[in-house]
């Protein structure tokens, strides 16, 4: 007679049980795929949250400028790029007055050293993100917010005054029990007063971490460090208006760096949109790369699946014969089977799914990224688990439902 569903998944279990530890073995790979599937997909969906609300904190109306391709900032720049003209503090005001659609501008300079430090008393953190800007930072910086104290004027940043503010971190680090404001401070061996410190940002993104900011005023760096040359730019667009106002800039860029009309630019210009689109590029990549690595945990977990399944089917070869003597067909024998294959898979893949949540949390708490695992990774996962069992279960369900009733009765 015909089974249902129900009684072939009963028979299923029992026979899980029955075999524990030969059906665990037997569907590790297809744990770790799934585990792995699991995990990429929690962990790559936090992490691209994470990064999407970096960029939204940086300002939505801002572009970055800088002489080398921005793309090269997750490799190294080409010769070609090395070469170009460094962007000037002439050049920025350029943007600024030939730009209608350019708020503001932020110009900036680093120290070309290898690291810069920053020390109180005893205190002292390493691998800052130490730079001199203008007055107009915090308004071009959508995370520079004041969490106590304030920025320098513009007066301070013209008379050259040693002023700082401090990110967070670097505040914590320094004055872990007492007020920051009107300390003085030795930044790369010179002496600046603290008037104030950031509030900390969602964390940082790339090589600079935001909560590690030390920023003074733009003159001052400049009479600290007369020979470095290379600036960095950010603009800040009107509402709506960061298309124009980046056109706008490519325009007074070229025309203050004496572009050529028939050369390209040598200098780029991103947007948090543009760079949010590259990494998503990026990191899809290599989320592809790691998933085709994972199917080889499926596909071997799907060879273990019909190995272990053919070997079931030699052992119960008189219960096959029992079972078509009294009336089962083909095909009960066929689903029968089949069944016990895609429970066996689908158990494989419900642990690989509850493993891969567990490293996904703690993987997410301990780098802190938000912690997603998205329902589509769920019933891939599952639904990839279970057609394992059914691809790989086809041959022993068929070889079982051929048995000859006769011979299989008189199997010993």
């Amino acid at each position: 007679m015909r089974q249902d569903y129900r009684e072939n998944l009963i028979l299923a279990l029992d026979t899980l049980r029955a075999h524990k530890l030969r059906s665990f073995l037997t569907v590790l790979g297809v744990v770790i795929g799934v585990t792995i599937i699991i995990v990429v997909a929690g962990l790559i969906s936090g992490f691209n949250a994470s990064v999407a609300e970096k960029f939204t904190g940086l300002g939505t109306d801002t572009a970055f400028i800088t002489k080398e391709e921005q793309g090269a900032r997750f490799g190294r720049p080409t010769a070609e790029e090395r070469m170009r003209k460094d962007l000037t503090l002439e050049q920025g005001e350029a943007i600024l007055e030939l730009s209608p659609d350019v708020k503001a501008i932020a110009v900036s300079n680093v120290p070309s050293i290898p690291t810069s430090s920053i020390r109180y008393k005893d205190q002292e953190v390493s691998a800052i993100d130490f730079r001199g800007t203008f007055p107009a930072f915090v308004e071009v910086y959508a995370n520079s917010v004041l969490k106590e104290g304030r920025f320098f004027t513009d007066a301070e940043n013209e008379h050259r005054v040693s002023v700082v503010v401090l990110g967070e971190s670097v505040q914590k680090a320094l004055f872990p029990n007492v007020d920051a404001i009107d300390k003085k401070v030795i930044v790369n061996g010179h002496e600046f007063a603290v008037i104030g410190v950031f509030e900390m940002p969602q964390g940082g993104f790339g090589m600079s971490n935001e909560d590690r900011r030390v920023v003074i005023p733009y003159y001052t760096f400049r009479k600290l460090y007369p020979n470095e040359k290379e600036h960095w730019f950010r603009i800040l667009a009107f509402h709506d208006r960061l298309d124009a106002a980046e056109e706008e800039t490519r325009i007074a860029l070229r025309r203050a760096r004496r572009v050529p009309f028939d050369k390209p630019d040598d200098f780029s210009i991103q947007t948090g949109q543009q760079a949010l689109e590259t990494f998503y590029a990026i990191v899809g990549a290599v989320a592809l790369v790691t998933l085709v690595l994972s199917s080889i945990g499926l596909l071997i977990g799907g060879v273990g699946v019909m190995n272990i399944m053919l070997v079931s089917v030699t052992e119960r070869t008189r219960e096959i014969g029992v079972r078509k003597a009294i009336g089962a067909r083909r095909g009960d024998i066929t689903w029968q089977f089949l069944f016990e294959a895609m429970t066996l898979t689908g158990v494989g893949g419900v642990l690989g799914i509850l493993l891969g949540w567990v490293l996904v949390m703690i993987v997410g708490g301990a780098l802190d990224w938000r912690a997603v695992v998205p329902i589509w990774a769920v019933v891939v996962g599952f639904g990839v688990s279970l057609a394992i069992g059914l691809i790989f279960g086809v041959w022993p369900a068929l070889k079982a439902a051929r048995l000859d009733p006769v011979v299989a009765l008189r199997y010993e």
